[in-house]
C-alpha cells in the first residue's frame, strides 16, 4: 500500500469520525427546563411543628441556568394548596375557638443551587458525577387569592435536593424546599373570624410568627443550548 493510500483512508476515517468526537464533547449545555409534580403543606398559627401534615397537592414549571457542573440559578412558577385544622392542636385558643381553612397558593421565585459534586456525563476526568445532592437559597413572591382577603407577599425559600442525569440531555431529580413568607394571614380564609391572623394578640417581627409553607416534589427537566458545538473539531 503507497503512502497516498495510506494519507486517503486515514483521512477518510478522521472524516467519518469527526462528528462522533464533536458529538461527545455536546455534553456541557446552558439551560434546564421542565416540571415538577409533588405536594404542599403548611407551617402556621394551625400547625406548629408537624412537617407533610394536611399534604395537599402541588405542582409547576421550572427553568434552571447552569454556571457551572457546581452552580445554577433556577426560577420557578408553582401552585400548591394549603390547609389546616385546629380541632385537634394542642394550643387552645381564645373561647376554645376551633378553625380550618383550605386555600391556593401561587409561587414566583428564584434561588441559588450549589450541586455538592460536579453535575454531568461524558468528562469523567473533571470529576463529573451523573449523581448529586445539592443546597437551594433564594427569594419569592407568593399570591393566595381569596377567600376572605387574597394575600401578597414575599417569601424566602431554603431546601436541599437530588439530581440524576439520566440521559445527557434529560435530568430527573426530587427537592424540598420551606418558604418563610413575610404574611401571618395565609391561614386567613374564615370572614367572619379571623383568629388565624392574630389568635393571642401578639404581633410578629421580621418572619417570627409569620407562615411558612413547604413544595416537596419531583421534576424532570431537558438541557438546552448546547456551550460549544465546534470545540477541538480542527
Amino acid at each position: 500500500m503507497t503512502f497516498i493510500n495510506k494519507t486517503l483512508i486515514i483521512f477518510v476515517l478522521l472524516t467519518l469520525s469527526s462528528p462522533l468526537f464533536i458529538h461527545a464533547q455536546e455534553n456541557e449545555y446552558r439551560m434546564e427546563a421542565g416540571g415538577m409534580l409533588g405536594g404542599s403543606f403548611y407551617m402556621g398559627d394551625a400547625n406548629a411543628s408537624t412537617p407533610f401534615k394536611n399534604l395537599q397537592f402541588a405542582g409547576g414549571a421550572m427553568a434552571r441556568y447552569i454556571i457551572n457542573p457546581h452552580m445554577a440559578l433556577k426560577a420557578n412558577l408553582t401552585m400548591g394548596k394549603i390547609s389546616g385544622n385546629t380541632e385537634y392542636f394542642d394550643n387552645k385558643y381564645p373561647e376554645n375557638k376551633q378553625v380550618s381553612f383550605s386555600r391556593n397558593i401561587f409561587d414566583l421565585g428564584s434561588q441559588f443551587e450549589y450541586n455538592f459534586w460536579g453535575y454531568g456525563i461524558g468528562q469523567e476526568y473533571k470529576g463529573y458525577r451523573k449523581f448529586t445532592p445539592y443546597i437551594l437559597g433564594g427569594i419569592g413572591l407568593t399570591f393566595a387569592p381569596a377567600p376572605a382577603k387574597g394575600i401578597f407577599t414575599v417569601n424566602f425559600p431554603v431546601g436541599i435536593g437530588i439530581k440524576y442525569k439520566i440521559a445527557q440531555r434529560l435530568n430527573i431529580g426530587c427537592e424540598m424546599t420551606m418558604r418563610f413568607s413575610l404574611s401571618d394571614n395565609l391561614d386567613v380564609t374564615n370572614k367572619n373570624g379571623l383568629i388565624l391572623s392574630d389568635p393571642y394578640g401578639i404581633k410578629g417581627i421580621g418572619i417570627k410568627n409569620k407562615d411558612s409553607y413547604s413544595f416537596t416534589t419531583v421534576f424532570i427537566t431537558y438541557d438546552l443550548f448546547p456551550k460549544c458545538r465546534t470545540c477541538n473539531n480542527l
